[in-house]
């Protein structure tokens, strides 16, 4: 008997969606039709890696993740660029409609539209040379920019922001990253490590204003951004201003299709959001009140939707802990778990600072429950094992901030 094939439309062409797709190809390679619609106009690239780009790693054709040739080879049809970027969810008869009129049915919908960079609500945010740091075009921009522009400001001192300022010095502009905290990284890193840290990027030729207020952005007679105004009564002359100050789940599609939102998509266990009909999966859903900015959930919860839409139906996803690393050559931090600890934790720390290196294990009820380590990371993956499988430490205790092979050799 024939089968007829179910149809299956992704919307959004970045990781999570493909990732899904990539588990589902591997798991039920016949069970449906695929198109994919994609509102850059390109296949799916790693924008993880955009700041390896920025600083000259990598080129634009490393980051490629799947090629236009990889929808031609499994016989996805792709829709991409800015007029295919879908408009509407028309849940009553199943179909997407994009911005020029093409149009999709579907069996299962898979909503994977990613986040969109937080704009600060300052006078001026609006002025050309105001840039976010998220796909491709902001890179590019930033690469013209530097070639002719000189005075960059970085806004937001956590890991994008960072990874932005470290790779336009290298670039050769001059750049000033302004923190509305006194601590780096202040999400990962407590405050010994954000100086350490500091002190490490000072030396590559970042500048830094901490705990800075900003006031608002003035631009000149052409409408571009020349000064950043601080509450202080401070400014500084500005060609380019990057704004990295974190993401929010990009829901308005989901919204106007009626499907129920918080911060985020509201997705169950098994991905799926109130209407059975459609998953997402991604930096757009909320699951169980957390919202996702790094890879690695992202990639756990396409592979648990793909098990699903393949109906394999077991799994079901689960957060756990994700680990924090810096994409700036030759800095090393890892972090993970509650490292501030409180009255009912203890902290067990190592600190060398001639040689830049500091840790900190906080220990509750004789186990992990957070870690920082700074400029000596090659226990990282250890201690989060130790954290996620809540092993009891008594027996390890003695030798536990020294490592793995000291502690376990101690034991």
């Amino acid at each position: 008997m024939h089968n007829k094939k179910q149809k299956l439309v992704v919307i959004g062409n970045g990781m999570a969606g493909m990732r899904t797709i990539e588990e589902l190809l591997s798991a039920a390679p016949d069970n449906y039709e695929i198109t994919v619609f994609g509102a850059e106009p390109y296949g799916n690239y790693n924008r993880i890696m955009l700041s390896a780009v920025l600083a000259g790693d990598k080129t634009l054709e490393d980051i490629v993740i799947n090629s236009r040739q990889w929808y031609i080879d499994n016989h996805i049809t792709l829709h991409a660029g800015a007029s295919k970027a879908v408009i509407s969810i028309e849940r009553g008869i199943q179909k997407v409609i994009s911005k020029d009129g093409t149009t999709a049915d579907y069996d299962r919908l898979l909503i994977a539209t990613g986040s969109k960079a937080v704009v600060p609500d300052v006078v001026g945010n609006d002025l050309d040379g105001v840039i976010s740091f998220r796909d491709i075009v902001d890179v590019n921009k930033m690469l013209d920019y530097s070639r002719s522009h000189k005075k960059a400001v970085v806004l937001g001192g956590g890991l994008l922001g960072l990874e932005a300022a470290n790779g336009l010095v290298l670039r050769g502009m001059d750049v000033t990253v302004i923190h509305n905290h006194a601590v780096l990284l202040n999400r990962q890193l407590d405050k010994p490590a954000g100086q350490l840290l500091q002190a490490e990027l000072e030396q590559k030729g970042i500048k830094f204003k901490m705990a800075a207020k900003l006031n608002g952005l003035l631009g000149d007679e052409h409408n571009h951004i020349k000064s950043v105004h601080f509450a202080d009564g401070t400014e500084l002359d500005c060609d380019l201003f990057i704004m990295a100050i974190g993401v929010r789940p990009n829901i308005t599609l989901a919204q106007q299709a009626g499907l129920y939102c918080e911060r985020g998509i509201v997705v169950d266990d098994t991905l799926q959001t109130y209407d059975p009909s459609i998953y997402a999966v991604g930096e757009c859903i909320q699951h169980r009140g957390d919202t996702f900015g790094l890879v690695a959930p992202l990639f756990e919860q396409a592979k648990v939707c793909a098990n699903h839409l393949s109906a394999h139906g077991v799994a079901e996803y689960i957060t756990l802990p994700a680990a924090t690393k810096l994409k700036v050559t030759g800095i090393h931090l890892f972090s993970i778990g509650d490292f501030q600890g409180n009255e009912h934790s203890e902290n067990l720390v190592f600190s060398d600072t001639a040689s830049g290196i500091y840790k900190k294990l906080v220990l509750k009820n004789d186990k992990l429950i957070g870690a920082v380590l700074y400029g000596d990371t090659v226990d990282g993956a250890w201690y989060q094992e130790l954290l996620e499988q809540q092993t009891p430490l008594a027996a390890l205790r003695d030798g536990l901030i020294f490592g793995k092979t000291y502690a376990e050799s101690a034991a």
